[in-house]
């Protein structure tokens, strides 16, 4: 097969009947980018090509590198925007593997070597939107000076000297403020970005004007954003190769699933008519959402991840497949979390059988030793609502979220400590247990105890479950708590993971 590179050269008689390619000449550039990443790729910029493919929006983003390091943009602009964007999935029960060019893109820059274009187009009357995805790392403070000729390291160090110049170039006239959408994985990312903008602002000097115009005239937006990305297929790159018939340094994969909540009006949604374009985006407060997606996609993680994983499973995959482990894992998405969630039932209902059919994905691995890392911290803000919530309404435990705790508690175990991290070990295979210092020495400590026979197993549950410092409250106050988390832990140590599995289920199905 001829292997042609994606750019200039590529015209569409070249491509493989399986490639669509929606070029859109001559379009207006109405997006500036922050972030020039695989999510920003297989999210944004692929909404952005939906929408421009139907005629609805019909404009361009400008992709601006968010590091000194990055290396996508001189790829970018020697591909003109151009790249493959593989959605690859299970979607109402069938298999989805779809190759697409996307176009959204019209060029990347460099701010570090050419920060006058970055500027050039804060001047520009047909910018409207700001997207960015600079990490959770990216929305945080960084002590540095402007001189107005070279390029701030952070990016809301970026972004308010953009709005600076823009202000000093158009005033104060119609159009001149923009919609600023961040899709960083921070609670309230807009209203974080906005005051480090403003903490930005007052520290270098800005005119009050100015600072009045940023609060007045720009609409910063919190958002919820949700789709696996993976990124460029490594270990299987030259079967893509073989497949689309050319190379494609930038080719991205992700899930099909999407999810965009947004907060703000009628009047943003009716200029970035994504919903028009058949896409998933929710307008309006973005907190049921958030509230749903950690509740129903990050809480089953987490519930999972130690069961899962310690009973010989290696990937959310492997797990669903296996008979017990699925019913386990669905006993406690559809019976103890679904219920207390805050939303209407068909559209939770929905949201639920989409993280089914994301967790059984084929092309995905998503490793339980991965969502392990913090699983103390993530246990109580993703699932200690749910065990609360079912506690009241029931007044009784939630069997499968429980026994996860126990879980939990017996992944921490350690077999040695290697460095800043202890080792944990599933029959041969060593694991690294990932949290901080605090709660490894924690468990480190209680661990040793129950080892050496200090104390007796429900001391050690009972040392560990008042540790509000852990959980955010004394989790012995629920009653039998302690009494079940003690039961489920010693028949893991007694009789293993997988026969401790199948007695649990047989207690769930009486």
């Amino acid at each position: 097969m001829k292997q042609i590179s994606l750019g200039r050269a590529l015209h569409p008689k070249d491509l493989n009947s399986i490639v669509t390619d929606e070029r859109k000449g001559h379009l207006p550039e109405k997006i500036i980018q922050f972030g020039e990443g695989n999510f920003l790729r297989g999210f944004i910029d692929w909404m952005v090509h939906e929408m421009n493919k139907q005629g609805v929006f019909n404009g361009k983003v400008v992709a601006i590198q968010p590091t000194p390091h990055g290396k996508v943009v001189p790829k970018l602009n020697a591909q003109d925007g151009l790249y493959t964007l593989t959605l690859r999935g299970v979607v109402n029960g069938e298999k989805v593997d779809k190759h697409e060019i996307i176009s959204s893109i019209s060029r990347g820059i460099n701010p570090y070597s050419d920060w006058q274009k970055v500027l050039k187009v804060a001047e520009s009357k047909e910018i409207e939107f700001v997207f960015s995805n600079t990490t959770e790392a990216g929305l945080t403070y960084l002590e540095e000076s402007y001189d107005g000729e070279t390029s701030p390291l952070s990016f809301p160090g970026k972004l308010a000297a953009f709005l600076k110049h823009r202000y000093e170039v158009m005033g104060e006239v119609e159009g001149s403020g923009l919609t600023i959408i961040p899709c960083e994985l921070v609670e309230s990312n807009g209203d974080v970005l906005k005051s480090l903008v403003l903490r930005y602002a007052a520290e270098w000097g800005f005119s009050k004007k100015c600072v009045e115009w940023i609060e007045g005239q720009n609409r910063f937006c919190n958002t919820l954003v949700d789709r696996i990305v993976t990124g460029y297929p490594r270990d299987n790159a030259d079967e893509f190769r073989e497949k689309l018939g050319y190379e494609d340094v930038l080719m991205t994969v992700g899930e099909p699933y999407h999810l965009f909540a947004i907060e703000a009006g009628e009047n943003i949604a009716a200029r970035l008519p994504f919903t028009q374009a058949g896409l998933n985006v929710k307008w309006g407060d973005v907190t049921p959402h958030r509230n749903m997606k950690v509740r129903l996609l990050n809480g089953p993680h987490t519930m999972m991840f130690a069961v899962c994983y310690l009973a010989g499973t290696d990937t959310v995959l492997e797990a669903m497949t296996d008979t017990d482990l699925r019913e386990f894992v669905e006993k406690g998405l559809y019976q103890e979390i679904l219920p207390f969630v805050q939303m209407e039932e068909g559209e939770k209902r929905e949201f639920a059988d989409s993280v089914v059919e994301r967790f059984l994905n084929p092309f995905t691995k998503h490793y339980l030793h991965d969502i392990g890392m913090n699983a103390v911290y993530k246990f109580k803000s993703r699932l200690i609502p749910s065990l609360l919530d079912f506690v009241k309404d029931r007044n009784e435990l939630p069997a499968a979220i429980t026994y996860s705790l126990a879980a939990l508690i017996f992944y921490y175990k350690p077999f040695r400590v290697e460095g800043d991290f202890l080792i944990g070990k599933r029959g041969e295979t060593e694991y690294v247990i990932r949290d901080n210092q605090a709660v490894l020495s924690l468990f480190k400590t209680k661990w040793d105890q129950l080892l050496e026979e200090e104390v007796e197993l429900k001391e050690f549950i009972s040392s560990i479950l008042k540790n509000s410092n852990l959980w955010g409250m004394d989790l012995r106050k629920l009653p039998r708590l302690e009494d079940e988390v003690s039961f489920h832990l010693g028949q893991m140590l007694t009789v293993g993971m997988k026969q401790s599995n199948k007695q649990l289920l047989q207690k769930i199905k009486k």
